[in-house]
């Protein structure tokens, strides 16, 4: 019994080291240069935009986003869908692209606005995907290859904040929770000066500094992978 549990922890170990060197190595392939965003106006202290996708017509892109991405593989698919699941009934927008390239980050831009300092907030439903079920939020974005997001991955159990510098992500905090796939989630994020705090479900689990992006960005929503990634309730407010 000894030798088998053993064997199995070996076994565990080789697996982790794998997962581990993969990730480098996605970490370290080339990154294609991402356009610059169209300007969008500045939003004063108190403005601020909600999105529910109601109004906007199934099957398409819903209105005033657009769509980009970080990393390698196809374009990503975002379109408006029903569910009778959505928080505010009955459109939802979702990414619903199953390519499997690792390093694959699909991104849906909001056209409206610029950001510094904001709250962002949006409810998350991971459907499937065999690599990734992740969904999160992009803030201060410049560009495809530059922005910061924080983001939940059910597949991997946990929340993680990161920056993007020309399109290489770096961890700037994070933490191991239970991220329930076909169940809704609140993600939050409060951002100002270089100051950002990370909220899951309405409890805070990541708090940040960072000076690698200290101007207005645009705000988006984000997927990895294979992420089917359903999002619903999208509101930001700037501070």
């Amino acid at each position: 019994m000894r030798k088998i549990l053993g064997i199995l922890a070996a076994l565990i170990a080789v697996l982790g080291v794998s997962r581990s060197l993969l990730h480098r190595k996605n970490e370290g392939q080339s990154v294609s240069v991402a356009p610059r965003e169209n300007p969008a106006p500045l939003q004063q202290a108190g403005s601020t935009f909600a999105y529910n996708f109601d109004s906007d017509r199934v099957g398409l892109l819903p209105e005033k986003f657009h769509s980009v991405r970080t990393g390698q593989g196809p374009s990503s698919q975002w379109v408006v869908l029903a569910d009778s699941t959505a928080p505010s009934r009955p459109n939802v927008v979702a990414q619903t692209s199953v390519d499997t390239t690792d390093y694959r980050f699909p991104l849906l831009v909001v056209d409206e606005g610029s950001f510094r300092d904001l709250e962002v907030t949006v409810r998350f439903k991971a459907v499937s995907g065999d690599m990734d079920q992740a969904g999160g939020l992009a803030f201060r974005l410049k560009d495809a290859n530059n922005y910061y997001v924080a983001r939940a991955n059910a597949r991997e159990g946990n929340y993680r904040f990161f920056k993007v510098v020309a399109g290489r992500r770096r961890p700037l905090g994070g933490a191991n929770l239970e991220v329930t796939s076909q169940q809704w989630h609140e993600l939050r994020v409060e951002c100002v000066g270089n100051r950002i705090i990370c909220y899951y479900d309405g409890i805070k689990k990541i708090e940040a500094t960072d000076d690698a992006f200290k101007e207005a960005g645009k705000v988006g929503l984000w997927t990895k992978a294979d992420s089917v990634t359903y999002f619903d309730d999208f509101r930001v407010i700037a501070k």
